[in-house]
């Protein structure tokens, strides 16, 4: 039973017998930072049911508490708040009923599973600081669901077909000479993404020379023989041209294998994988069930829609008039697929951008339209874009900032501010690297998901590596501090005392600073619950940096190797440890890791 169960009990308790009264709710919320107490009652709500002075009523209750309640120490009332202040041997207990502080909040996994999808790139270019957002997004939301008990499956569709395939394949075929990864030495999907800039150039320059044979700028950009070039491949392609389809394997493979290195490299993982060139035929015969059921209806043409205007929505066109699918079609037959693949899936997470929340309201809806009971458990995790102080990026132009670049840009920067700390001198060449990645990818991960989900980002690699404020390396660096005093603290033989006595109320006269913390680790269930409801790493986020702060200010005023006291010191060594332990916890969701020194 819960403390606050117990607090909420006794407080409707308090009015019926004080007032006679029957309360139906009781407003709790955290005290006050500039108030003392740790709980806080709010009184005006129940002013519905009691007549009266709001302070007195306070009072009253309160020392209905102190003489029915444990755990409740003292009391105040500020207006109508009655602040409770709860003993030392409340906290005490609770931190002496954590065994393990590593696996503390998190809650064992359930049978009905969640497929998360994320990333879902085009094979025609490298990975961008947008699929950066995409992928740390969608990865942590993952570890977060399964800490939350969720069986979770992460997945991606790989966009491999279509015309901006064959913008890649027309230019290399056309001015490639043959060139592989092996004989460039370049990834391979950065030199198809080469290609793709090659196509656009190429087609600007016939779109110009048309313009000035004094064709329309629309009547040029179909005209160009390249673009006509790239709409023939594809058709070949869809025909099975084995000459087609052999280039098609063979410059995906390049792209599927340069995708690889940039996921290992960040950090992600995937448990299944979806291809568009093998999904996007499906949903045809889930266009036959929805004209059976009057979930779509044809058109004159032979097209079919569904009416979605009832809904605040318009008419949505499912299936063209020639019989070819569209996106909606071959994302309707996935998400059957992907059910149908795994039937124990209740629902589904797409992270996919803000500029898709009107095609995922749309999908979404003809679901559940459809009777599918899953459909009640989808989710679109929109997120907002990724700018630079530089501007807007373009995949076309060449002007995107690439992933891998990306990842060794924030590396360099945290070595050349490492360096100026000049804290890693006894530290080998290897460790020095390994460490830079590490802060770099970490201040990385971080900088993006301590943002809402929802908002933009304007991304300054230099501020997310600075050692202070909120942000990654602030935290990872309060890690490897605790590393060092629980070193410190083994070399010592502090934890030699007993346990069961160094933890006793009786024996420990906690300082405020500990109090606080214990506090705050109290949350870390909640938080990850909340989290989990919200698809929202930030809120781990900055729950991590609130810990690391107050655990900052209870290391600089209170004294934890310093004490003379044996049992106060190993309590708070314990504490220290329990602290790294959730930090480290709190940073796993986030896809962090954290440094045993720096």
């Amino acid at each position: 039973m819960s403390l606050q169960y117990t607090l909420e009990t006794q407080i409707k308790a308090a009015v019926k017998e004080l007032y006679d009264a029957n309360l139906e709710n009781v407003e709790l919320q955290p005290t006050r930072k500039d108030f003392e107490g740790d709980i806080t009652a709010v009184v005006f709500p129940m002013l519905r049911v009691v007549k009266g002075n709001p302070v007195q009523i306070g009072e009253a209750i309160g020392k209905y508490l102190m003489e029915n309640v444990s755990e409740v120490e003292r009391f105040n009332v500020v207006q109508g708040f009655l602040n409770i202040v709860l003993s030392d041997s409340y906290y005490l207990d609770f931190f002496n009923s954590i065994e393990d502080f590593s696996s503390f909040g998190k809650v064992t996994q359930g049978k009905e599973a969640l497929m998360v999808e994320y990333s879902s790139p085009n094979t025609n270019k490298p990975l961008h600081l947008g699929h950066v957002r995409n992928v740390l997004l969608g990865y942590s939301v993952s570890e977060i669901e399964k800490a939350a008990g969720k069986k979770v499956y992460k997945t991606q569709i790989i966009n491999d077909r279509g015309i901006h395939i064959c913008k890649s394949m027309l230019a290399w075929e056309r001015f490639g000479n043959g060139e592989t990864p092996d004989s460039t030495n370049l990834k391979g999907d950065k030199l198809v993404g080469n290609y793709y800039v090659k196509f656009d150039q190429e087609y600007k320059k016939q779109i110009a020379a048309l313009l000035e044979e004094g064709k329309t700028e629309e009547e040029a950009k179909v005209q160009a023989p390249i673009i006509k070039d790239a709409q023939e491949m594809l058709r070949k392609w869809e025909a099975g041209d084995e000459d087609t389809v052999a280039l098609w394997n063979k410059m995906n493979g390049w792209v599927y294998k340069g995708f690889e290195e940039t996921y290992k490299s960040i950090g992600v993982d995937f448990d299944f994988y979806y291809y568009e060139s093998d999904t996007y035929l499906l949903g045809k015969d889930i266009i036959e069930e929805g004209l059976k059921k009057d979930v779509f209806f044809m058109k004159d043409d032979g097209s079919v829609w569904c009416d979605l205007t009832d809904d605040g929505l318009d008419e949505k066109l499912v299936l063209r008039n020639d019989g070819t699918a569209v996106y909606m079609t071959q994302d309707l037959g996935t998400a059957v697929q992907r059910v149908k693949d795994h039937p124990d899936v209740g629902g589904m997470i797409y992270t996919v951008g803000n500029e898709q929340d009107y095609h995922f309201r749309v999908l979404f809806l003809i679901l559940k339209k459809l009777g599918y009971t899953w459909a009640e458990n989808l989710y679109h995790l929109s997120y907002g874009m990724v700018d630079l102080p530089s501007g807007k990026m373009k995949s076309r132009e060449g002007t995107v900032v690439d992933a891998d670049d990306l990842i060794d840009q924030m590396t360099e920067t945290a070595r050349k501010i490492s360096e100026e700390l000049g804290k890693i001198d006894e530290f080998s060449e290897e460790e020095k690297e390994e460490l830079y990645k590490m802060i770099g990818l970490g201040a990385l991960k971080y900088y993006i998901l301590k943002v809402d989900p929802k908002k933009r980002i304007l991304f300054n690699p230099e501020e997310s590596v600075d050692f202070q404020g909120n942000t990654g390396p602030f935290i990872q660096y309060t890690y490897a501090r605790i590393q060092s005093i629980l070193r410190k603290a083994d070399n010592a033989k502090v934890s030699a005392v007993e346990p069961s006595t160094a933890l006793s109320a009786s024996s420990i006269e906690m300082h405020p600073k500990e109090k606080e913390l214990i506090k705050i680790l109290q949350q870390y269930p909640e938080t990850i619950q909340l989290a989990a409801e919200n698809y929202s790493p930030a809120l781990i986020a900055n729950y991590t940096y609130d810990l690391v702060k107050e655990f900052n200010s209870f290391y600089q005023n209170v004294p934890i190797l310093a004490t003379q006291n044996e049992i106060e010191k190993v309590f708070r060594v314990k504490l220290s440890g329990a602290i790294a332990e959730v930090i480290k916890s709190a940073f796993a969701l986030l896809g962090i890791q954290v440094p045993e020194r720096m």
